[in-house]
């Protein structure tokens, strides 16, 4: 049985088919604003309990993490055929809410620094599956509500392109929230980088990078063989041109290997001309990858030297490592 998530407003209107048209638009809206079919109290009782029974949750909580800081909280969901993912809210003093969203299964990327591409692949979400973690976690939120929405969490999101598309159109015109407020994370899937320049929606893209030259991405990102440096590099200026938005390299920083100046020379080449934004984030620790993240100093060197060259970075803070809930840390292995 799919999800409530999974089924459309066309389906939902025949499974209302003997109650009245206007039902399956109000259980709808009902469904995106996060209310449980037993507290659409505006509906009679015998159709929420008919409800329940029919439009099951699609995703059942197994353990609930939140950081010493209380600004973070990880969930590890359990899908209706096993398969588990995470999702992380972050909520900041400036009021804004994020969602981390899952969109596989695991990962057939292969990052070495990653933890989820070091657990390797169990199978694609469903579009329903992806919106209904940004409706759970917007019931948790403090605020009641998500303002922005990452496609960062477990999972390729363009190797799993149509499920993520159909999220992003519900997320927008169903729960409201706009195109600039959702960005689409990818390690460089060329197709799918030119599949978004040609949609309606400038949702925002980020690039996780990370490497700067073909050797060492090679190494660190396996699917730059598939799609190079210079094809990536056009197709990220394809997505520009097309939206007129600014694009983000995501760089996890580890000592040794990409923090050197000549990294930072390489990485301003490719930023610069792209009008680029450059994410540094210090790698996050995982289990299965021992090298350490660059000291704060070497952090501050790294983002002074592509400030002289001319390229805008930022440090991002780490949020929610003492949760395994940072970036590249989401593995879905956590509780029972």
């Amino acid at each position: 049985m799919p999800g409530r998530f999974d089924v459309s407003l066309e389906e939902l209107s025949a499974i209302l088919g003997d109650e009245p048209a206007f039902r399956s638009r109000q259980v709808w809206r009902s469904l995106h604003a996060g209310r449980e079919p037993d507290e659409m109290t505006d509906l009679p009782l015998a159709l929420r309990a008919r409800l329940s029974q029919d439009l099951p949750a699609g995703l059942a909580p197994v353990v609930t993490s939140v950081n010493a800081d209380g600004d973070t909280t990880k969930w590890l969901w359990s899908l209706a055929d096993g398969a588990r993912i995470e999702t992380v809210l972050m909520a900041y003093r400036s009021g804004r809410v994020t969602v981390c969203v899952s969109t596989q299964a695991g990962c057939a990327m292969a990052c070495s620094f990653c933890a989820t591409g070091q657990a390797g692949f169990t199978r694609q979400l469903t579009a329903g599956e992806i919106v209904e973690q940004v409706v759970r976690a917007g019931r948790a939120s403090p605020a009641g509500r998500v303002s922005n929405v990452v496609f960062m969490g477990m999972g390729e999101p363009l190797a799993n392109y149509p499920a993520t598309w159909a999220a992003v159109e519900r997320l927008h015109f169903d729960l409201g929230l706009s195109a600039r407020h959702l960005t689409v994370s990818t390690v460089g899937v060329v197709p799918g980088i030119l599949k978004l320049a040609a949609e309606r929606l400038p949702v925002n893209l980020a690039v996780s990078l990370h490497a700067a030259n073909d050797r060492l991405r090679d190494s660190m990102v396996p699917i730059n063989r598939r799609y190079p440096l210079r094809l990536l590099m056009e197709a990220c200026q394809a997505w520009a041109a097309s939206h007129n938005r600014r694009l983000s390299f995501e760089w996890a920083l580890i000592d040794g290997v990409n923090d050197r100046p000549a990294d930072a020379a390489e990485l301003a080449a490719l930023a610069r001309p792209l009008g680029a934004h450059v994410n540094l984030i210090p790698l996050n620790p995982t289990p299965g990858y021992l090298t350490r993240g660059t000291p704060a100093a070497g952090v501050q060197a790294f983002r002074d030297r592509l400030d002289a060259a001319g390229v805008n970075a930022t440090v991002r803070r780490n949020r929610g490592t003492d949760i395994a809930a940072a970036c590249g840390q989401l593995a879905a292995i956590t509780g029972p």
